[in-house]
């Protein structure tokens, strides 16, 4: 082995070290060391090759808001944190729906209206 394959080595070494790192400090690692390795919703447990399935949820859906603490995580599996984001997007896109519906109609029926009165009818 010469000098300069040695050299090489030792930075390829060194540049896996530093990744490893990097790697242990970002929020998924340090959750993964806070909470135990069980999706929050729907309670799967995970280990091995499939702990990548488990993913950080940011509550306030700030990625920017990773407290030491992990108060802003929660460990969701792939499925219920799409469901989760899926979720607020159905309700935003409801709650434009409402804004743009100037005339005041729709958006805003009763499903229920009516409902006493046929009830008292097949009493």
């Amino acid at each position: 082995m010469s000098l300069k394959d040695d050299s090489n080595s030792r930075k390829i070494l060194e540049d896996v070290r530093r990744s490893k790192q990097e790697r242990e400090n970002t929020y998924r690692e340090r959750a993964l060391k806070i909470y135990p390795w069980i999706c929050a919703h729907c309670g799967r447990e995970f280990e091995g090759k499939r702990l990548r399935e488990l993913t950080v949820h940011h509550k306030d859906h700030n990625h920017d808001n990773n407290p030491p603490d992990g108060s802003n995580w929660e460990l969701l599996c792939i499925y219920c944190h799409d469901n989760e984001h899926s979720r607020d997007q159905v309700a935003d896109a409801y709650a434009d729906a409402t804004l743009d519906n100037s005339s005041g109609k729709g958006g805003s029926a009763n499903p229920f209206a009516g409902l006493g009165d046929l009830l008292k009818g097949k009493l």
